[in-house]
């Protein structure tokens, strides 16, 4: 991936249940879509809310005066909300006009902000200089750069778009978005819809971040666990250096396997079979695998339980 995916959210399980009963051709289900994002390769993206108080001293330039609600200095999650609403309704003369104003700005005056006009340049050279998302990502949303490993948990209703970088994600079933920027406008859903969906959450870039620990399900210790704060997935990470081997006990539930790098081996009822990178498998619920790679591979597992 090297130009940025939609600006988009997905919606919770009421509101979809709400957009499916109006829309079932567009909302095709009345799911929600939590996600998680795991780097493997440098990775940058724009996940959540930078935190209220910066975007107080940001929404100081005077390029921006003009979002803020009439008397309003400080940023709370209402300010937020309307700001968004302005960002995404301005015409496109007034996009191109306040994005070529920020360029200009001096790198000192964003504070701890300072890459705000390279990357204002960067994505308004992929969707043109009217594309509303270029404001609303780059001033409002956490600008993050992730390392191999590395990952990230959007909750159901939040903010999201995936700039450059190799990833495994996952995610709750569900075909179910709004986008509203970094897209033909023809494309983008309603600006009134889609910032009454909007959650608030995370402020900040460390609580998007998703940690990982060694897991439990397997023997050898060459397995990491991601497990967000949600019932519906979680996913284990498997690196094998060369002539290692990994065993990972049968899981109280079905999982989709992938592996994503070099190859190997899997031992699993009774069969044994060859890896290589790009292999997909289903593995049911109760079945116990052995993992094995003359030369070293990485596999990902997404499990249900």
């Amino acid at each position: 991936m090297d130009k940025a995916l939609p600006l988009q959210i997905h919606p919770d399980r009421q509101l979809a249940q709400q957009l499916h009963e109006k829309d079932p051709k567009k909302f095709t289900d009345t799911n929600h879509k939590p996600e998680i994002a795991v780097a493997l390769s440098k990775f940058e993206l724009f996940a959540g809310w930078k935190p209220l108080n910066d975007m107080t001293i940001l929404f100081q330039q005077k390029p921006l005066q003009r979002f803020m609600p009439s008397g309003q200095t400080q940023f709370k999650d209402e300010t937020l909300k309307q700001v968004a609403k302005n960002l995404l309704e301005a015409p496109e003369d007034v996009v191109a006009e306040t994005v070529n104003a920020l360029i200009q700005t001096p790198e000192t005056a964003f504070g701890k902000y300072p890459y705000i006009p390279s990357l204002l340049d960067r994505v308004r050279r992929q969707y043109s200089d009217f594309d509303n998302g270029n404001l609303i990502a780059v001033l409002c949303m956490n600008y993050m750069t992730l390392a191999p490993g590395d990952s990230v948990y959007v909750p159901a209703d939040g903010i999201h778009a995936y700039l450059s970088g190799d990833i495994v994600e996952c995610m709750a079933r569900s075909d179910n978005v709004l986008n509203t920027g970094f897209c033909p406008r023809a494309e983008r859903d309603s600006v009134a819809l889609f910032t009454e969906a909007l959650s608030f959450w995370p402020h900040d870039p460390s609580e998007a971040l998703l940690g990982r620990h060694p897991s439990d399900k397997a023997e050898k210790g060459k397995t990491l666990e991601y497990a967000p704060p949600i019932d519906e997935f979680h996913v284990l990470a498997t690196h094998l250096n060369a002539g290692e081997k990994e065993v990972i006990k049968p899981i109280n539930g079905p999982s989709i396997m992938v592996v994503t790098s070099g190859d190997g081996r899997m031992h699993a009822g009774g069969k044994t079979i060859e890896l290589t990178e790009g292999y997909v498998f289903f593995i049911g619920q109760g079945v116990g695998t052995e993992f094995e790679s003359p030369k070293g591979m990485a596999i990902y597992r997404a499990y249900a339980e």
